[in-house]
Order: C-alpha cells, then sequence, then structure tokens
C-alpha cells in the first residue's frame, strides 16, 4: 500500500522540467518576435496607404484637368481644359525626417504650413491630400524626379510623378525605410497609368 502512494505522489525530474522551461523559453520568443513583426508590418501598412492615397489624388488631379482664365468674344471657343500634373510639393511632411525618428507626427493644419502649401498647379493644395491623424511616415510628391531614389524605380521623365513615404520606425537615425509608386502619361497624354508595383526599401528597417 506504501509503495502505490509514494508512485501517486512522485513528482517531476529535474529533466521533465528543464524541458518544460525550454518550451515555454522557446513560445515566449516566438510571440515576441510575431509581435514585433505584426507591429512593424501595421506602421509600414501606413506607409503603403499613404503612398496609394497619394498617387490616386495625383491621378485625380490629372484628369480634373485646369481651365485657363480667358476672356472670350462673342462667337468664339475657349482653348479648353489642359491636363496637366501637379507640380512638385514645396516639402516632404513632416519638412525633417527626425520628426518622425521612432515617433508620430501630427501635421499643422494652419494656411502655409505642411499639407496646405501649394497652389492650384502645384503641391499638397493641386494634389488636395492630407493627412489628418498622426503619422509614423514622412510623404511627399515629386513630378519628373525621383524623392526616394530607391534602386530598381525606372527612369522618370517629365511626364512621370512619384509618390513616397519614408520612416524611421526604430528611431535608429540610420537605416530608413521608403516606399514609393511611379505614375506616368500615357502616350498620347491624356491619361496616367501606374507602375504594376509598389518599390519598397528596407521595409522593417
Amino acid at each position: 500500500m506504501k509503495k502505490a502512494i509514494s508512485r501517486l505522489r512522485r513528482g517531476f525530474t529535474l529533466v521533465e522540467l528543464m524541458i518544460v522551461v525550454a518550451i515555454i523559453g522557446i513560445l515566449a520568443a516566438l510571440a515576441i518576435y510575431g509581435v514585433s513583426r505584426f507591429l512593424s508590418s501595421s506602421k509600414s501598412g501606413e506607409a503603403k496607404d499613404g503612398v496609394g492615397a497619394i498617387t490616386r489624388f495625383s491621378i485625380e488631379a490629372f484628369r480634373r484637368g485646369a481651365t485657363p482664365a480667358e476672356a472670350l468674344g462673342e462667337g468664339s471657343s475657349g482653348t479648353g481644359t489642359s491636363h496637366q500634373l501637379c507640380e512638385t510639393a514645396a516639402a516632404p511632411v513632416p519638412a525633417n525626417i527626425t520628426a518622425v525618428k521612432g515617433t508620430k507626427y501630427q501635421p499643422n493644419t494652419a494656411d502655409g504650413s505642411d499639407y496646405k502649401t501649394g497652389d492650384a498647379t502645384g503641391g499638397w493644395k493641386c494634389l488636395r491630400f492630407e493627412h489628418s491623424q498622426p503619422t509614423y511616415y514622412q510623404y511627399m510628391y515629386t513630378k519628373a524626379a525621383s524623392w526616394t531614389g530607391i534602386a530598381g524605380i525606372p527612369a522618370i521623365t517629365a511626364t512621370d510623378f512619384e509618390a513616397a513615404a519614408k520612416g524611421d520606425v526604430n528611431g535608429d537615425g540610420v537605416t530608413f525605410s521608403t516606399f514609393a509608386r511611379v505614375g506616368r502619361q500615357t502616350a498620347g497624354g491624356d491619361d496616367i497609368k501606374t507602375d504594376t508595383q509598389l518599390y519598397v526599401e528596407n521595409e522593417a528597417e
């Protein structure tokens, strides 16, 4: 009888405890890695959405066109609506990458600041694009040039534009994540098509 009770009260061996601790350690490491990857992915998702939005607004601005102000004589016709890309934004938002160094930046909504710069033919006002919520990334729109300089982007001509985002999510101040999409005028110059891919460099930094 005593032997039976002794068997029932037998505890875990040191080897068994070490195996359990090792398994818990592995699971914890996997969980931490998974969470960090999820957080990084959710932040880069903001940049991808922002670049996509700038691209859409750029195309809409081009299709909207501009009708010149002119005085017309009786029986005469105007010069018609012209389709032109918005000129390059005066500066990225925020203007300095350090403003999003491991943190978020709240855009300034005052006229003449951040997305409230430009006019009917150029800059953020021409695009009618803005972020009203805090962002982890710096955003920029350029015509006829690449702001990001990501390797692999085909040459950007005078009839092309680049919508882009740059970030320093880990706050190291050394390696930056960059995202860009390029839009190009069609051969007839009457519409815009975008490159088939989103150009990305150091997404996870």
